[in-house]
């Protein structure tokens, strides 16, 4: 896409850029390429660097309540310093490696409600740096992905929304500071306990934990609670495993083990508080009933001053600052401080909203 004007903080005349994607659509894991097409202006231009940057939106919890911020999670060098002639025409190619943890944005060809990612150019000359228009990447769900996707579909789940959440999940290792909810109501036989379930993939190259929050409605006499599941598949499982039994085993386990507990005492099925203990992972609970099943963990997942969430929103684990050039660096100063690229509404305004 080209940009909307020339680079206005390079003064008048100054160059132009056009990054082009070869194929916005990619995969986690995936690279992503193109060429970044520029064209001097009315005078020699010495560059300081390009730099492109994968954009989203994410929701942040703060002491003032829950905002939205827009900032670049991964940045990639495309050139350092060089010097561009008046009006020369070059055309530099580029790659992307997508991280395992990015977030799907499509399924079934369509954008999913809420979610939003681009590839944004940044050119600096003369310590002035100018950030240009984004262009639309359209992450699609990896094979494994794919058919958990389906069998919550086929199992009646209606899918509600998908955001990015800004923080950590207790005891899943995360290379990214925020992690994907896609929210689904639940089906008939289920309503009578779900209000819904938020499904969070966390990829890595060889396996994908599958961390599942179901909000569980209150009986007469009791509130309704959280509960977690988490259950680590592998890539090689995608088509070799019954996704549809799985998922409804997964379903089961979290409305089943509420009516199975001792001195449950709610006046319908599933529903009440926990006994006190309860939230811990049960030896051997949720192991594979059939290949690809996962090993898989259940409860409440409480972290000491956490305020017992088993999803910390807004708070990041130990190593963040260590991470390489790849993943932002500053990122949290970014999301949390509130220095977002631009306002929501303007940052992705090539993408319809």
């Amino acid at each position: 896409m080209v940009f909307k004007k020339l680079l206005g903080a390079l003064g008048v005349g100054g160059p132009s850029v056009d990054t082009v994607l070869s194929n916005p659509s990619t995969y986690p894991g995936a690279p992503l390429t193109g060429n970044v097409n520029l064209v001097g202006g009315t005078q020699d231009a010495d560059i300081e660097h390009i730099t492109l940057g994968l954009v989203t939106r994410m929701e942040v919890e703060g002491g003032g309540g829950d905002y939205s911020a827009v900032s670049d999670f991964l940045r990639v060098p495309v050139t350092g310093p060089m010097r561009l002639a008046q009006g020369q025409q070059l055309s530099i190619p580029f790659r992307i490696d997508m991280p395992w943890e990015t977030p799907i944005t499509t399924v079934y060809g369509q954008t999913l409600r809420g979610m939003v990612m681009g590839v944004r150019t940044e050119l600096a000359i003369a310590r002035a740096i100018d950030k240009g228009d984004l262009d639309a990447v359209h992450v699609h769900p990896l094979p494994i992905q794919q058919r958990i996707l389906d069998a919550f579909t086929q199992l009646g789940f209606r899918f509600k929304s998908a955001d990015l959440e800004y923080g950590q999940i207790y005891g899943v290792h995360q290379t990214l500071p925020f992690y994907q909810e896609i929210e689904y109501f639940p089906p008939q036989q289920y309503a009578h306990a779900i209000n819904e379930v938020e499904l969070t993939f966390v990829t890595s190259p060889h396996q994908v934990e599958v961390v599942l929050e179901f909000d569980k409605r209150g009986g007469l006499f009791t509130q309704g609670h959280d509960t977690y599941g988490r259950y680590t598949v592998s890539h090689a499982d995608a088509d070799t495993t019954d996704w549809r039994q799985v998922v409804d085993g997964w379903v089961r386990q979290s409305v089943d083990r509420r009516k199975s507990m001792p001195g449950f005492g709610a006046p319908q099925p599933g529903y009440g508080h926990p006994q006190p203990g309860y939230g811990q992972p049960q030896p051997g609970y949720g192991h594979p009933q059939q290949p690809g099943f996962g090993h898989g963990h259940h409860g409440h997942y409480r972290q000491p001053g956490h305020h017992g969430h088993y999803r910390q929103r807004g708070h990041h684990g130990p190593g963040m600052g260590g991470m390489a050039m790849g993943v932002a660096g500053g990122l949290a100063a970014g999301y949390v401080a509130g220095e977002a690229i631009d306002e929501v509404g303007d940052a992705f305004e090539d993408f319809g909203e």
